[in-house]
């Protein structure tokens, strides 16, 4: 059987179908590199709510997600970017998803680390901004989860210099009862970031986020960075104080920034581990024997998917991220907070679809099959 698929140019083509997963099973737990996956949130197809109106999460389906990356040794990341933090997940609907996800970590002994930012607020002067940061670092640390100080569109906004910025997260990082993890944004996941550290001069910018951690390194687990910039990260990498680490954030170069080279390696926080967690962990095991090549070798063809969920807009990927997973049977059916499974178009579906299973990514390929073909179906293509 084949699957009619439209490309860029509006043309069908036809594609055969994969007809067995990959199949990649839970094994021993991680070693060699701290990995979180960033997960994604289901929303409930039968609230009736609008794009404007308060997320209507689906609980059930949203936890069970996380429970299948836990399964596989991933730690998770929650309420960051890929669970529309910002993009229709509201700070309520943030804070109960914090509350929930960190009460099942404990329960199955999951690793949890929770992003605090300041979207309780839309602007403010930096008193404000520092008090709406301290009310999520609040929450996460009486849930239990590691902290992820995360950009702030309203600072980004308040700020007037660099000294701002080591003002309000020197504070932060005193009163934080454990080491956090510092996550730079960019501004093509998030344009409203532009700037960010004070300057639109990444170097400049790389300078004074630098000076927050050198100044503070016993409350810096590590830092996220998310500039889809390989050259930069290893820079950035090689000047961190000894003990704090790197988390990959970038979607593009993830495979060589993990294997890194004879000077360190980068650990992993990337949303693009959401569809390929099993896989992802899988190389990582191989990667804990010492056994790089085997490692690339598993993550390197995942790189064409990745750059495709990820292209421009980037911060829209989470539509291709929810596509996936529910082509894969993680939630029966492809809604999203906010409306936003209309921000990609069908073609990028179509290629999604392609890239990911012939990949082996969906543990029942022939489901992901009807699936596709449903959504197909829905937009007038015919067998």
């Amino acid at each position: 059987m084949t699957v009619r698929l439209p490309d860029e140019h509006g043309r069908l083509r036809t594609y055969e179908p994969r007809t067995e997963p990959l199949a990649p099973t839970p094994g021993a737990p991680l070693v060699s590199r701290t990995v979180f996956s960033a997960a994604h949130v289901v929303a409930d197809p039968y609230a009736d709510t609008t794009p404007d109106a308060p997320a209507a999460v689906d609980w059930d389906a949203t936890l069970a997600f996380r429970r299948h990356l836990w399964s596989h040794g991933l730690g998770v990341a929650e309420a960051m970017d890929t669970a529309q933090r910002g993009m229709g997940l509201d700070w309520a609907g943030a804070a109960e998803l914090i509350r929930r996800s960190a009460a099942e970590a404990k329960a199955v002994g999951g690793r949890i680390a929770c992003g605090v930012g300041t979207d309780q607020i839309a602007s403010g002067t930096l008193a404000e901004v520092r008090a709406a940061y301290e009310e999520q670092l609040a929450l996460v640390e009486e849930s239990g989860a590691q902290a992820i100080l995360m950009a702030s569109r309203a600072l980004a906004a308040a700020a007037q210099s660099p000294d701002d910025y080591l003002e309000v997260y020197g504070h932060l990082l005193r009163q934080a009862a454990e080491p956090v993890i510092l996550h730079w944004l960019g501004p093509m996941f998030d344009p409203a970031l532009e700037g960010y550290w004070g300057s639109a001069d990444l170097d400049a910018a790389t300078g004074t986020f630098l000076e927050v951690v050198a100044a503070h390194p016993d409350k810096v687990d590590g830092v996220k960075i998310s500039l889809l910039d390989a050259r930069r990260e290893v820079d950035l990498r090689r000047r961190l104080p000894h003990g704090v680490r790197c988390y990959t954030g970038d979607d593009f170069h993830y495979p060589e920034l993990i294997a890194g080279d004879e000077q360190g390696f980068s650990h992993a926080l990337l949303g693009i581990f959401d569809p390929l967690g099993p896989l992802a962990a899988e190389a990582v095991r191989v990667l804990d024997t010492g056994n790089t090549e085997g490692f690339r070798a598993l993550l390197d063809p995942t790189v064409e998917l990745s750059r495709h969920l990820f292209q421009a807009p980037t911060r829209f990927y989470k539509t291709g991220v929810v596509f996936l997973a529910w082509l894969a049977g993680h939630q029966n059916h492809f809604a999203m907070v906010g409306g936003l499974q209309s921000a990609r178009s069908l073609p990028h579906f179509a290629r999604a679809y392609e890239l990911a299973d012939g990949l082996g990514l969906f543990p029942d390929p022939k489901l992901a099959e009807e699936r596709m073909r449903t959504l197909l179906h829905l937009y007038g293509v015919t067998p």
